[in-house]
């Protein structure tokens, strides 16, 4: 206890919300859980066991403190066909192979990767997350009948829920302005719970969804056949689960760097995650991520370091050993009030004030994320598709730029100083700015402003070399810069071209 106080002494960690942070984001984590576990036709302790080990060692070992982890939505979303098609055990050994799945990107850091994400993929990343978890908390005002069907709340008890999600939302919102000795939405969840037990008010609770009552998760080794058979049904959904839940804790990992205005690293917390799934998989759990609304629960209630991540898991354990019959009695209504506080945190407003002055391919990129995200909640589709849609956007303006300025010199030889990047995208523009039949016996293309940037350039030139050749004329390259000089000699044989001799950018020999 000694050691570890000099430790939080020195990162700035204020224990006490610290603590308070870990079990706000625990109660707020119960449902949640259960709500996923239930989708994916698992049991309930199953879920919660998953998100008590993923929570604790990603709080550990991840390389974002303060991000919280669990069983997801994203993830369980996928494993519903495995479930159902093949059972439990399959989707354990899918877990354990999704973390090693996970480990390996971290150890080869491809998690720098997401840099590549442009802004706009995070605005509708962000956006389609706030939608989904909004939905998800509409399910808490349905009720299921005598025959097992499920309908709408009405009269009394829809009001009444509604006022105690109002109430809840006005003490998560107002109490920060008086005080900020606790977190507000712990206080909201305490008051509102108080409420409602002690004024005997009937509305629905955490019971009401399913029993949490229950022992820890034990060692447990996924019954299934050691054959080539059992890897041909589990790693597909292996794979797809290692890449959704990924994107989703790197991309929550860059929003809480945002947010604090401090750095995670990505790698870090790929192999971390992955860790975490081998041993829920080996302890006969569901897998998980970085779940954003119950992290932006932890970040509201001043939880910034690993101890609350921690504290969490460990308050997860305790609810199930200990603690599930007064969990049980929690009004669900508190907490929906503390997740619609939380749509409203995530949802990134600045977006849309700024809707009018972005461009347009940026907008429809935005909207796309949204879209894919809230309808599919497939996050790696979502993501991939705007990363593809804003690629395609960019390489389609970057095709328009290139540019030739044409001149004869005193000794008839003409020049093409070219302007802009020659790659794919500009192939077909670039091979049209030149009059092959009419041009003089030398010709000098300038890239002093320009440079080759991939194949379809080099093939280009290679080609537009032949052209010249055929109607005995010399096509020269000048002002090749290192790289493009790199790509030219890779090439090899593939393409022939002359290259001038210029002191300036040592361009040493004549390929021709």
């Amino acid at each position: 206890m000694f050691q570890v106080l000099p430790y939080l002494a020195q990162y700035k960690i204020n224990v006490k919300n610290e603590i308070l942070a870990g079990l706000t984001t625990a109660l707020a984590l119960v449902p949640e859980v259960v709500a996923f576990a239930l989708l994916a036709h698992i049991s309930p302790l199953v879920g919660i066991g998953s998100a008590f080990i993923i929570c604790l060692i990603t709080s550990v070992f991840g390389g974002r403190p303060g991000m919280i982890s669990g069983a997801a939505g994203s993830v369980a979303v996928v494993i519903v066909s495995l479930v159902m098609q093949h059972g439990v055990e399959y989707l354990f050994a899918a877990v354990a192979l999704m973390g090693i799945i996970q480990v390996l990107i971290g150890l080869l850091r491809f998690g720098k990767f997401i840099r590549l994400v442009p802004q706009p993929v995070v605005y509708g990343f962000v956006n389609g997350l706030a939608v989904i978890i909004f939905m998800a908390q509409l399910e808490q005002f349905k009720v299921r009948d005598a025959t097992g069907m499920e309908h709408w709340l009405t009269g009394t008890p829809l009001l009444l829920m509604l006022g105690l999600v109002a109430l809840t939302m006005a003490i998560v919102y107002f109490l920060p302005k008086l005080t900020k000795a606790v977190p507000a939405s712990l206080t909201a969840i305490v008051v509102v719970s108080a409420l409602v037990i002690l004024g005997g008010l009937e509305t629905k609770s955490v019971g009401d969804i399913a029993s949490i009552a229950g022992g820890l998760p034990q060692f447990h080794v996924p019954q299934v056949p050691l054959a080539w058979h059992t890897l041909a049904v589990v790693f597909p959904y292996a794979v797809i689960m290692a890449l959704v839940g990924l994107t989703e804790s790197l991309l929550t990992l860059t929003v809480v760097d945002e947010m604090t205005d401090t750095r995670g690293h990505g790698n870090q917390d790929c192999v971390a995650q992955g860790l975490a799934n081998i041993t829920s998989g080996l302890f006969g759990g569901m897998g998980g991520c970085a779940m954003i609304g119950q992290t932006m629960v932890n970040l509201e209630s001043r939880g910034r370091g690993r101890l609350s991540g921690v504290v969490a898991a460990l308050a997860l354990a305790l609810f199930v050993v200990a603690g599930s019959g007064l969990i049980e009695r929690l009004p669900l209504a508190a907490l929906v009030g503390v997740m619609f506080m939380v749509v409203i945190g995530t949802f990134e407003w600045a977006s849309l004030r700024i809707l009018r002055r972005m461009p347009f391919t940026d907008v429809l990129v935005m909207l796309l994320v949204t879209l894919v995200t809230a309808v599919s909640q497939n996050l790696a589709l979502a993501v991939l598709l705007g990363v593809v849609v804003s690629a395609l956007a960019f390489a389609w303006e970057n095709a328009k730029r290139i540019r030739a300025r044409k001149y004869l010199d005193a000794a008839g030889t003409k020049h093409y100083e070219i302007y802009g990047p020659l790659f794919f995208g500009s192939v077909q523009a670039f091979t049209d700015k030149f009059d092959v039949q009419t041009d003089p016996t030398n010709v000098v293309v300038d890239f002093q402003e320009s440079r080759v940037a991939d194949m379809s350039g080099i093939d280009a030139l290679h080609k537009l070399t032949e052209r010249y050749q055929r109607v005995g004329k010399t096509l020269h390259l000048r002002h090749l810069s290192p790289d493009c000089r790199q790509l030219l000699q890779n090439a090899g044989a593939l393409i022939e071209v002359n290259i001038l001799e210029d002191p300036e950018y040592r361009v040493a020999t004549d390929a021709g």
